[in-house]
C-alpha cells in the first residue's frame, strides 16, 4: 500500500448521514461528521398513521456535501491530498423514481413537494396490498422467483414500492422511466451520471429486494411483472441486467463534485451497498456468524461458502445472494422491522404528558419548562432500564410481542400488529419496557432458530449498532434469551467502516475485502455470556412468546408461508 492512503466511508441512516476519513492502512478514524436531514427532522412528507415514510433527496444531497467537507477540514490539507476512494451504504430498500438522466423526480420542477417522488424509506409499509399481490401471483409460475428472498415478498422492497406509486399518482407515473436504489444513486451522483442505463446497480440491493439472480440471467421475465399489473410492462428494459460487487469502482469522482468537496477527480468512487451489508463487514464478519446491527430496526447478516449453500434455500428471510456482503461468498439478511424504534415508541408514549402538559403550564416560563422537559425525556430510558433490570425474572411475567412495525423475518408480513399481556394492576412502567426488550429478543431468537432449522447453523453472535454499543442490559438479556455468548464490536460506526473497507479494496489498496477487514478492523471490546438460570427461564417464557404470536397471526398469514411455531 502506497504511504499516507485515506479513505471516505458515508454511511446513509434513517435519520442522519455520517461521513468518516480513515487511514486505510489500519482502519484509524481521522475525521467524522453527522447531518442530521432537516425536512426529515421536521416530519415533513411523512405520515405514521398510513406507515407513509418519505426522504428529499436534498436532505442527501446536502448531508453528503457538508460532511465529507466537515471531515476533510478536521482532517487538514495532508490527508484530504491523500484521500483514495469514497464508498457509500444506505437503507434499503429505499427506492425513487428518476427520470431517463437518472435525476430523482424530486428534483425536478413540478415534482419538489410530492412525496410519491421522493425515496420511499425502508420503513414504509404503504405498499403491503402490492407485496400480497406479488406473493399469490409468483404462485402461479413454473420457476419460483421468490426462492433467493426467502420465499415472501414484503412491502419493504423494491417492486412492490414501484407498482405502488405507479398506482397511486400518474403525474409521477407519467414521469418515471425507472426505479433506483439510493445506494445506487450517490455513487452515480458522485461520479456525475446523467444515462440512467449506465448507472452500476450494486447485486446487494438487487438481489435482495429486487427478485434479481444469476440463475434468472437477471431479473425476472417481463411477462411475470406485466401479467401482474400492465402498468409494469416494459419495466425491466429501463432497468438493469448486470449488477457489481462492492469491491468494484463504480468510477471516478466527477468534476462538478471534485470541485464542490475540494478534491481529486482521480478519487475512485466504489460501488453502493445497504448499511447492514457493509456494516457486517466493518464489524468483522466470520462465516456461520450472525452479525446483528441493532439501530431503529435491526438487519442481520450471514456470510457462506458458495459451496455451502449449494442445494438450500432459507425461507422465510430476506434473500441470499452471492456477494452481497463478501464477494465469493453467500450473504444471507434477515432482521426486525422495529428494534430501537420499539423502545422510542414507549418511550414516546411515557413521555405524551411532558412533552404535552409543560408547554401548557402557566406555573413555569417557556424556557424553563423546555430546558425541564429535555432533561426529563434524556433521563427516561436509561432510568427505565436500571429499573427494569433490576425486576426479579419469572415466567408469567408481562410479555409483549415486538410487531410494531410488522414483522420483517421469520415470514415477512407487515400487517401484523404488536401486543402486550399479562398485565395486572402491579405492572408499572419498567414491567412493561422489560417485556418489550425481552419481546425484541425473542424475536431474535426466532431469526436464529429458523437458520438453525433450515440447515446453516448460527456458530456464534456479533453485536453492531447504537443498542448493542449503549446497552449492556439489553445485550445482557440477548445472550440470556439466545442461551450464546454475544460479542460487541469496538467500532461504533460499524457501517460507516465497513464502507471506507469497500472504498479501499476499490481503489485496490487491498487484493479483496477480507485482506482489508483485517488491516482495517477495530475487533471487540465487551462480550455478554448466557446465565444459566435466566436462559432456563426465557426458554419458557420464548414458548410464549410464540404461541401469543400465532394467536395474532390469525388469518394475516401469508400463503405459503408456516408458523413460528415450525422453528422449535
Amino acid at each position: 500500500m502506497a504511504a499516507e492512503a485515506f479513505v471516505i466511508g458515508v454511511d446513509y441512516g434513517t435519520d442522519s448521514v455520517r461521513s468518516i476519513i480513515v487511514d486505510a492502512s489500519n482502519g484509524k478514524e481521522v475525521a467524522s461528521s453527522v447531518y442530521h436531514y432537516p425536512r426529515w427532522r421536521d416530519g415533513l412528507f411523512c405520515d405514521p398513521s398510513k406507515n407513509q415514510f418519505r426522504q428529499h433527496p436534498l436532505d442527501y444531497v446536502e448531508g453528503l456535501e457538508q460532511t465529507i467537507k466537515e471531515c476533510l477540514k478536521q482532517a487538514g490539507q495532508t490527508v484530504k491530498n491523500s484521500i483514495k476512494a469514497i464508498s457509500v451504504d444506505t437503507t434499503g430498500s429505499t427506492p425513487v423514481a428518476v427520470d431517463k438522466t437518472g435525476k430523482p423526480l424530486a428534483l425536478t420542477p413540478g415534482f419538489e413537494n410530492n412525496p410519491n417522488a421522493m425515496f420511499v424509506l425502508w420503513k414504509d409499509h404503504t405498499s403491503v396490498t402490492e407485496a400480497a399481490q406479488i406473493n399469490t401471483h409468483a404462485e402461479k409460475f413454473d420457476t419460483n422467483y421468490l426462492q433467493f428472498v426467502g420465499g415472501i415478498y414484503s412491502s419493504e422492497w423494491f417492486w412492490a414500492k414501484l407498482l405502488h406509486i405507479l398506482r397511486e399518482d400518474q403525474q409521477v407515473r407519467n414521469a418515471c422511466y425507472s426505479w433506483v436504489e439510493h445506494c445506487d444513486w450517490i455513487p452515480f451522483l458522485l461520479t456525475g451520471g446523467n444515462d440512467v442505463h449506465q448507472m452500476k446497480r450494486g447485486v446487494c440491493s438487487a438481489g435482495h429486494k429486487a427478485l434479481w439472480a444469476a440463475e434468472f440471467d437477471g431479473l425476472p421475465p417481463d411477462d411475470f411483472f406485466a401479467s401482474l399489473d400492465p402498468l409494469l410492462k416494459g419495466f425491466t428494459s429501463r432497468l438493469f441486467k448486470d449488477t457489481y460487487t462492492s469491491d468494484q469502482a463504480a468510477g471516478t469522482l466527477s468534476k462538478e463534485w471534485a470541485e464542490r468537496l475540494g478534491l481529486s477527480a482521480d478519487v475512485i468512487i466504489g460501488v453502493g451497498a445497504f448499511d447492514c451489508h457493509m456494516g457486517a463487514v466493518g464489524g468483522q464478519i466470520e462465516p456461520y456468524h450472525l452479525s446483528k446491527v441493532m439501530g431503529t430496526s435491526t438487519c442481520d447478516m450471514m456470510v457462506v461458502p458458495t459451496q455451502d449453500m449449494e442445494g438450500k434455500l432459507v425461507r422465510g428471510i430476506c434473500g441470499q445472494v452471492d456477494g452481497s456482503i463478501i464477494p465469493g461468498m453467500i450473504g444471507l439478511e434477515a432482521g426486525q422491522s422495529a428494534f430501537g424504534d420499539t423502545y422510542a415508541w414507549y418511550k414516546n408514549v411515557l413521555a405524551w404528558p411532558i412533552q404535552t402538559l409543560l408547554s401548557q403550564s402557566s406555573v413555569i416560563d417557556k424556557a424553563t419548562a423546555e430546558k425541564l422537559k429535555d432533561d426529563l425525556l434524556e433521563k427516561l430510558i436509561p432510568e427505565l432500564t436500571k429499573q427494569a433490570a433490576a425486576i426479579p425474572l419469572h415466567e408469567d411475567n408481562e410479555l409483549a410481542i415486538d410487531w410494531l412495525n410488522g414483522r420483517r423475518t421469520p415470514d415477512a408480513n407487515q400487517l401484523l400488529k404488536g401486543a402486550l399481556t399479562a398485565l395486572g394492576l402491579g405492572s408499572g412502567a419498567p414491567h412493561i419496557f422489560k417485556a418489550w426488550v425481552e419481546a425484541t429478543c425473542f424475536g431474535a431468537k426466532a431469526i436464529v432458530d429458523r437458520f438453525n432449522n433450515e440447515g446453516v447453523p448460527v456458530k456464534g453472535l456479533i453485536g453492531l449498532g447504537g443498542v448493542a454499543k449503549k446497552s449492556p442490559y439489553i445485550m445482557q438479556v440477548m445472550a440470556d434469551v439466545m442461551n450464546m455468548p454475544i460479542r460487541i464490536h469496538k467500532s461504533e460506526q460499524t457501517c460507516a467502516l465497513g464502507a471506507a473497507m469497500f472504498a479501499a479494496t476499490a481503489a485496490k489498496l487491498y487484493p479483496n475485502v477480507e485482506a482489508a477487514m483485517n488491516a482495517m478492523g477495530q475487533g471487540f471490546d465487551a462480550e455478554y455470556k448466557p446465565n444459566a438460570q435466566a436462559a432456563g427461564i426465557y426458554a419458557k417464557r420464548y414458548k410464549k412468546y410464540l404461541a401469543l404470536g400465532v394467536s395474532l397471526e390469525g388469518k394475516h398469514k401469508l400463503s405459503g408461508s408456516y408458523s413460528l411455531t415450525e422453528s422449535i
